[in-house]
């Protein structure tokens, strides 16, 4: 059985995940050609290597075209409709939903509206659909069929929101964070954000501070943008082989457990054995990446 392992020492985003998957052998070409369904303002992944702490780790940043940029709110109900309307395969859409669904509803919570009236902000939106998506499609095209993830840090202290400012975690990420192992962090930061929380909650099959057994095939690293001082701010993600044997986590999402699809661009077909070839080297342009998710400015 095909499984990934999120080492969330540093926490994890949306977008620390997506560089993470893609360098342990996501394929870009695809990740990139299915991206290209949404219908959505014009933007493009930029992709760079960086050091954090003499760890080389991959970074990736959502670049909108200043001539375009959204002017509207997105509600949770119209990102369901991009995502059910794109035209990806029943698995990618399935995981994309699961992910939008534990941030819409823990956002309807914290403001006591409906799902459906739980807005996005207009820049944040964008971010936030493209690094779920793509975790998605990343995920799809790695064939993993279980996650499992270390504690995660979520962090502490204040950040700056349209609201005010709120306490670290964000109130959307530690109610998605309910019921599941967080760890400590000496950082008074945001360490993990609400895309991130919201791909634990949803994806993770089981939980363990320690590597399962396993067959390590790949090791990516997904570089976060702040540099911290003794630790690489890196998500790692580590790709192999578990023993089917292993032990569900009792919040065992079987989301991952959907059939993969056959792309045409390399087989899989329906079974999960076969080795993933690595993706080509990224380009190495240079930018700043900022996470804003519902109306907070998350940077990570």
């Amino acid at each position: 059985m095909k499984m990934a392992y999120f080492d969330c020492f540093s926490g994890i985003s949306g977008d620390m995940s997506l560089a993470a998957l893609v360098d342990a052998g996501a394929d870009l070409n695809y990740i990139n050609q299915e991206l290209a369904k949404i219908q959505i303002e014009p933007f493009s992944l930029t992709w760079k290597r960086v050091t954090k702490c003499g760890i080389s780790a991959l970074k990736v940043d959502v670049i909108l075209d200043p001539h375009e940029l959204p002017k509207h709110h997105r509600h949770y109900s119209a990102i369901v409709d991009m995502i059910i309307t794109a035209g990806f395969n029943e698995r990618v859409t399935a995981l994309s939903l699961s992910i939008f669904e534990k941030i819409g509803l823990a956002e309807s919570k914290i403001h006591q509206i409906p799902i459906e009236k739980v807005h996005f902000h207009e820049v944040g939106a964008i971010d936030s659909i493209v690094d779920v998506i793509g975790v998605a499609l990343a995920l799809d095209s790695l064939e993993i069929e279980r996650i499992l993830s270390s504690p995660v840090p979520l962090g502490s202290g204040t950040v700056h929101c349209d609201h005010g400012i709120y306490p670290v975690p964000a109130p959307a990420t530690l109610e998605m964070m309910r019921g599941l192992p967080i760890a400590p962090t000496v950082y008074a930061l945001e360490m993990t954000t609400p895309t991130g929380a919201g791909i634990i909650s949803a994806l993770v099959n089981e939980f363990s501070s320690s590597l399962p057994p396993m067959i390590i095939e790949t090791v990516g690293y997904g570089a976060g943008t702040r540099d911290l001082p003794n630790q690489p701010n890196v998500l790692r993600v580590i790709v192999g082989k578990i023993d089917a044997q292993a032990v569900d986590w009792p919040h065992h999402q079987d989301i991952l457990q959907h059939e993969v699809h056959h792309h045409g661009h390399h087989h899989h077909a329906h079974h999960h054995n076969e080795e993933v070839k690595e993706s080509p080297e990224m380009n190495k342009e240079s930018h700043t990446h900022s996470h804003e998710h519902s109306d907070h400015h998350h940077k990570h």
